[in-house]
């Protein structure tokens, strides 16, 4: 805090005129700093980065025929521009194209759907949780059931195309929605010119 101090002679007789000399004082104010500092360390949130795996299928030994098969009875997703999400079920069969449907990322559009898609997986992985709740399973016991339900063969397939007008911010909304939904069968392909006209018909 701030001094103020009366110079005099050395006998300790005032002269004529008063002469003050001003002294801060700093020790206060670098307690406060370093209170400050202690508070912001103890009390922010340290956010550490969430990361994601991704499988990616290997190019080798790709069988064309088990692809195929295995497309007929995907759910597959379309990242447009705008924010836009469309998605179908199946493919071209018996000269009939799927039907595409416009939605967006609410969890009342494309989230509902695949919840609804994966609605068995859903009941056994929170079935999973109430028994983790009850310590009844192990964390690890929790994740590799997990594992196993999301990739048996009652799980739905997710194939995820994207346009060139989509952002990256559609690919994290649309990964965090596998998650969210317990998607574990899903694939990033490329998307084709069969994807993109089949969508103009309702992309406006």
């Amino acid at each position: 805090m701030a001094e103020i101090s009366e110079s005099s002679d050395k006998k300790g007789k005032k002269k004529g005129a008063k002469k003050l000399a001003t002294h801060i004082d700093m020790t206060p104010m670098v307690d406060l700093g370093f209170l400050l500092i202690t508070f912001f360390m103890l009390t922010i949130t340290l956010s550490k980065p969430q990361t994601m795996e991704i499988s990616m299928p290997s190019k080798e030994n790709n069988d064309d025929k088990k692809t195929a098969i295995k497309a007929s009875k995907a759910m597959t997703i379309i990242l447009g521009q705008k924010d836009r999400v469309f998605y179908y079920f199946g493919t071209r069969e018996k000269e009939v194209d799927p039907v595409p449907v416009k939605t967006d990322y609410s969890p009342e559009g494309i989230r509902k759907v695949l919840l609804a898609k994966n609605d068995s997986v859903v009941k056994a992985i929170k079935g999973l949780r109430k028994q983790l709740s009850d310590q009844k399973i192990t964390q690890d016991t929790f994740k590799s059931k997990s594992r196993i339900v999301k990739n048996s063969r009652n799980a739905p397939i997710v194939l995820i195309k994207a346009l060139d007008e989509s952002t990256f911010k559609n690919f994290v909304d649309i990964l965090d929605e596998m998650q969210i939904c317990s998607i574990g069968r899903f694939a990033i392909v490329d998307i084709t010119q069969y994807d993109k006209d089949l969508i103009k018909t309702i992309d406006n």
